[in-house]
């Protein structure tokens, strides 16, 4: 008789799975199965973003205000879809040459530049998920707006039009 602490049978180098190494695994397994789940969370943009509408040629679109280093940053990185009349605008504090890329961006997108007016300066159709290349605003920028790519030629807007901007209404706590 073997009792249940015994590991190996006295006449075979196989190894006996108890119960508690049963349980051992299976929780082992949930743990893996949960991080898996939450790995396509952590690649997508955490932060908790502020919206406001903004409107360029009598056209609405929802941003995200990234005006933020650490949410300018991140930007739209790791989403695998942007609904149709939504984008990010990243906000400068003063105007600067901006350059953006495509790293771990997984959607077309197209990305206007914009001076402290909201005037465009420059529009750029932007390819998914490289960083080889660089899109650079032709002037100091102050904005980029970045929505799906071709949301501005399908609307024709283009260079020189305006976008009208009105900054969030931060609630304080």
């Amino acid at each position: 008789m073997i009792d249940s602490t015994t590991r190996k049978n006295r006449n075979s180098k196989s190894r006996y799975v108890t119960a508690t190494d049963g349980v051992k695994v299976a929780f082992l397994f949930l743990i893996l199965i949960a991080w898996i789940g939450k790995a396509d969370s952590f690649t997508a943009c955490p932060l908790s973003l502020t919206t406001t509408t903004i409107s360029i040629n009598g056209m609405k679109l929802l941003v995200e205000w990234a005006d933020t280093p650490k949410s300018r940053s991140r930007g739209l990185s790791g989403r695998f879809s942007l609904d149709e009349d939504r984008g990010m605008l990243f906000v400068y504090p003063s105007p600067r040459d901006l350059v953006f890329w495509m790293k771990n961006t997984k959607i077309p997108l197209s990305i206007a530049f914009l001076d402290a007016s909201g005037k465009i300066i420059n529009i750029e159709k932007m390819q998914p998920d490289q960083t080889e290349i660089r899109y650079r605003s032709r002037k100091p920028a102050v904005y980029a707006l970045e929505v799906n790519q071709n949301w501005f030629r399908t609307r024709g807007i283009e260079e020189g039009d305006r976008v009208s901007i009105q900054p969030p209404v931060l609630q304080k706590q």
